[in-house]
């Protein structure tokens, strides 16, 4: 067992998963948690393999929008302190929006999953933080800084806000929360069939460097802000977008 513990959420894939993997390179327990059991007990083998230690990464199975299923999480973490926990579970939620009725369902949906779920898990653990030197990770979007998304936009948008509250109440316990805004990052599930070959063309070449985000670059990101070098950064927001939106 590691001195070290972090949470990451939507663990399995893509950006989660790669955060899981780089944060047990670094010698973290990792549990990541998620809805797909198959998807998250395979990540947690896999990684545990590379990083040579059995149980390097546990799963928790969980939907995170109903409160009664953080108590899995809460349980699986037990008295130990959370170093890290990484909010990055979230997507896109299609939906019809020829009624109101519809129009209701696709932002509630998107709300839920991108905001609800950070929210109920980082309150959860909240009390479980190292203090000080906890870390709290919140996985934004370039949606929220240049539209285009709707409710996607808007929900990942909501987390700057959020962020900004929880540095403020957490800072003085020692513990910083940060925002990571990724642009555009491929061989993820985010876009799943919808994405052709002219617009992931039209993405690369918004960017300076004309190349598409990986998983590895976010999660390098969230492995700096993790880190005992990022202390005296908290209330931020890093973009990890190749240059396809400049600092603000």
């Amino acid at each position: 067992m590691g001195e070290r513990l972090a949470v990451v959420s939507g663990g399995g894939t893509g950006i989660g998963g790669a955060c899981a993997r780089l944060l047990a390179l670094d010698g973290y327990d990792v549990v990541v948690v998620g809805r797909r059991a198959e998807v998250l007990l395979a990540a947690a083998e896999r990684i545990s393999d590379e990083c040579g230690r059995a149980d390097a990464v546990s799963a928790v199975t969980a939907d995170l929008t109903d409160p009664a299923q953080l108590a899995g999480v809460v349980e699986a973490v037990g008295e130990r302190p959370v170093d890290v926990v990484v909010n990055n579970a979230g997507g896109y939620l299609g939906g019809d929006t020829a009624t109101l009725a519809g129009v209701a369902d696709f932002w509630r949906a998107n709300l839920e999953a991108n905001v609800l779920t950070a929210v109920l898990l980082t309150e959860a653990l909240r009390p479980a933080l190292r203090r000080p030197g906890g870390r709290v990770i919140l996985v934004g979007s370039i949606a929220a800084q240049r539209g285009g998304a709707g409710p996607y936009s808007a929900a990942k948008a909501a987390l700057h806000g959020w962020a900004y509250d929880l540095a403020a109440q957490l800072g003085p316990e020692g513990i910083t929360a940060n925002v990571v805004s990724p642009g555009y990052v491929a061989e993820t599930e985010f876009f799943g069939d919808r994405m052709t070959p002219q617009g992931h063309a039209t993405r690369v070449d918004a960017t300076l460097v004309k190349r598409a985000g990986l998983p590895d670059d976010i999660a390098e990101a969230v492995r700096y802000l993790a880190s005992p070098a990022a202390g005296y950064v908290t209330g931020q927001v890093l973009g990890v977008n190749g240059g396809s939106v400049l600092g603000r």
